[in-house]
């Protein structure tokens, strides 16, 4: 009989396609993987018992990124500030993006792959001199959908007992 013990979710990758540095790459939160399914309701006349309840278009929140204020400019900040400050003159340049949550030897074991994403959104945390915190930067990216898929790596996570 397998026993399944669940994956912790502080070992995670973030890749951008098109960028490669490593400083691009360390998140330290990941949040806005959800997708859901509206529901239109149809009020039919002389129908007064109830509403036809009818599926609408899926619907994809935004993803949100944390990571420590990088005080230099990167490739992924660039595309970010492109984007954000942008007159609109030129099409927004998306990005995919695959977020990898890994096993204890950094095989993934479940990967999402986001289609279409762009920057909405870059805050800092907030400064103050009584705070003794690391300065945090949070980017929110809008993005199509995407896609979740298991990993080989996933097989070890079931342990025969």
């Amino acid at each position: 009989m397998a026993t399944y013990y669940p994956p912790v979710s502080f070992y995670f990758s973030v890749k951008f396609s098109g960028i490669s540095t490593a400083e691009d790459a360390s998140f330290s939160e990941v949040s806005g993987l959800d997708a859901e399914r509206p529901v239109v309701e149809i009020k039919e006349g002389g129908e007064n018992r109830y509403t036809h309840r009818v599926p609408d278009r899926a619907k994809y929140g935004n993803l949100v990124l944390k990571r420590g204020l990088l005080v230099w400019t990167s490739e992924l900040a660039d595309w970010c500030r492109d984007i954000i400050e942008s007159d609109l003159g030129e099409p927004i340049v998306t990005r995919g993006l695959d977020i990898a949550l890994l096993d204890m030897d950094a095989t993934p074991l479940m990967m999402w792959n986001v289609r279409d994403a762009w920057p909405v959104k870059w805050s800092a945390s907030a400064l103050g001199a009584d705070k003794n915190e690391i300065a945090v930067e949070t980017l929110e990216l809008a993005y199509s959908s995407f896609s979740r898929k298991s990993q080989s790596g996933a097989q070890r996570y079931l342990a025969t007992t």
